[in-house]
């Protein structure tokens, strides 16, 4: 019979496995009744391996309960994975893995599709289902075959949505006038002129802010990457950072936090406020997103080179910074300019020495 512990909300249940030996095992849930369906379901097999050595068959619900367990603590990208797996549930609960197939995955495909969800959200979800499997299958031995790889749909090229100058500084002084957001002007400038994502501002401590150096130290656990990453302040942002300073100052000295309420406490979502501030200045189809994209757009323009934006913006690959490369077309203009040269001179040259011309 399922229990509680002290220490924990959730169930556990204790049964006796197929070598006979006492296994007290979570079932990673609150909810009495599906504990109790677990607990069923794993005597079961135990009595299934000890009496006929029968594999133990593995259900769509027991691997995204045990996989979102196991990896809460140690994935940055958790809550995604939560809202993937909620996307996920009504299709294959009740699945078993075993006997899961790449046609119903094509299925849940045609599904997502057919409520206008867009490839990449569809990749992201279906992605997660892959991970979990091999997650299962090297972690904990799991015979169960992953038919979901390889079943990814071509993405659209990356959207890349900018401000002008003007537009962003309009943007600004709008924010400015959000009493009730009183740090989103500077959260603003600071996304404007370091190209940081929205968390890695959120999160962003004081801890990692140099302003002797004029750096930002973003660590492995704060980046997307996962790769830590220095980001060099210019002017606008440091202001924006001695801005939020003063104002920790002023109502909450011991915060750890940036982009902090007056009570300290860690400003979770500037998503509400922006939307609001961007309304004011009429500026249509931008996100909070978009800032990074303004930012990398500034620069490639500016005649910035794309290892340069990448290693700012904490890209893995170039591959990702190449959405950029359409705004700067005198640098591909001078390269081509080289081969005039090249062919006036080079092949004029090797056609004198073919033919003996002196």
């Amino acid at each position: 019979m399922p229990y509680q512990r002290e220490d924990s909300p959730v169930w556990w249940v204790s049964y006796t496995d197929s070598s006979g030996k006492r296994v007290r095992r979570t079932t990673g849930t609150t909810d009495r009744k599906e504990a109790d369906a677990l607990e069923a379901k794993w005597k079961l097999e135990a009595h299934q391996i000890r009496q006929w050595d029968k594999p133990p068959t593995r259900s769509f619900d027991e691997l995204m309960l045990e996989y979102l367990r196991a990896t809460q603590n140690d994935k940055r990208s958790h809550d995604r994975d939560l809202n993937s797996a909620k996307r996920l549930k009504p299709f294959f609960t009740g699945y078993e893995l075993g006997t899961l197939k790449r046609s119903q995955v094509r299925a849940y495909i045609e599904k997502r599709k057919a409520d206008d969800v867009q490839p990449g959200t569809i990749n992201r979800e279906l992605g997660l289902l892959s991970a979990a499997i091999n997650y299962a299958r090297r972690e904990w031995d799991w015979d169960i075959p992953n038919n979901v790889e390889g079943a990814r749909l071509r993405e659209p090229e990356g959207r890349v949505r900018s401000l002008e100058v003007d537009e962003a500084e309009r943007l600004v002084e709008c924010a400015e006038q959000l009493k009730r957001a009183p740090y989103l002007a500077d959260f603003i400038r600071l996304a404007l002129n370091t190209g940081c994502r929205r968390d890695e501002l959120l999160r962003l401590e004081w801890s990692r802010v140099d302003l002797k150096n004029n750096l930002i130290h973003l660590a492995g656990a704060n980046t997307k990457s996962g790769k830590r990453r220095s980001v060099p302040l210019n002017q606008e942002a440091r202001q924006a950072l001695l801005n939020r300073a003063r104002s920790r100052a002023e109502h909450s000295p011991a915060s750890p936090w940036v982009f902090a309420h007056k009570d300290g406490q860690r400003v979770q979502s500037v998503k509400r406020s922006f939307s609001t501030a961007c309304e004011m200045v009429g500026i249509v189809d931008f996100r909070i997103h978009d800032l990074r994209h303004t930012c990398a757009s500034w620069l490639v323009t500016a005649g910035q080179s794309l290892h340069s934006v990448r290693d700012l913006l904490g890209h893995s690959t170039v591959k990702m910074t190449e959405r950029y490369a359409h705004l700067s077309p005198e640098n591909v203009r001078a390269a081509v300019l080289v081969l005039d040269g090249v062919s006036r001179n080079g092949h004029a040259d090797k056609q004198k020495a073919l033919t003996g011309d002196r």
